[in-house]
């Protein structure tokens, strides 16, 4: 089993990456464990204390089911995978089962945070992406699929994501194997990555 790691600042291309990468390679391959999946349960909490929510911070993450998750999978065990959801902060009581495959792609903006999962990965990957073109991916995700206005999209980049990217998720570019610039823009870096991974595949 090949497990990859890819990381990034909020809005910096990580889906069209993953979404690429698994395109240029037999969709029976690979499987996908989100960190987002991920985030401790909140949903006993109000409307407002929701709001004081830190999504960019590592403590929001329950890293020891992700990471007891993937080494099952490692074991040939299928999982089931928690939904989240960012409008009422919870889980469902609802799961998605994950078989294990050939390539593990785990991925968000934290995975690279975490030294037990680290160890886990045989390719980390940091997608790189400017700033504002950052924030304004953000702006149009939090609006459409998080029930934010824009007022509030802009206090909660203020506030949460801008000084947890410069202190947690920038840092992590030094972990990595791989870094690609322009996000899910670059065709190049994103061939050159599924390139090694359908190597790595047939030397199995």
């Amino acid at each position: 089993m090949l497990i990859i790691g890819i990381a990034g600042g909020s809005g910096s291309g990580k889906t069209t990456v993953v979404r690429k990468i698994i395109r240029a390679l037999p969709g029976s391959e690979v499987s996908i464990i989100s960190q987002d999946s991920y985030y401790k349960d909140n949903g006993h909490l109000g409307p407002e204390e929701r709001k004081k929510i830190n999504f960019d911070h590592p403590d929001s993450i329950e890293w020891d089911l992700l990471i007891r998750h993937l080494d099952m999978l490692n074991e040939g065990e299928i999982i089931q995978m928690p939904i989240y959801t960012y409008v009422t902060c919870a889980r469902s009581e609802e799961s998605i089962p994950v078989k294990p495959t050939k390539v593990i792609i785990v991925e968000g903006i934290l995975v690279l945070t975490n030294s037990e999962l680290r160890k886990r990965m045989d390719i980390k990957i940091y997608v790189d992406a400017d700033g504002d073109d950052r924030l304004m991916r953000i702006i149009r995700r939090d609006i459409e699929e998080r029930g934010r206005s824009f007022t509030e999209v802009l206090k909660h980049y203020e506030t949460f994501v801008k000084p947890m990217h410069q202190q947690f998720i920038d840092p992590t570019k030094r972990f990595a194997d791989i870094i690609i610039p322009q996000g899910g823009a670059n065709q190049v870096a994103i061939d050159i990555v599924a390139s090694r991974i359908r190597m790595n595949l047939h030397e199995e």
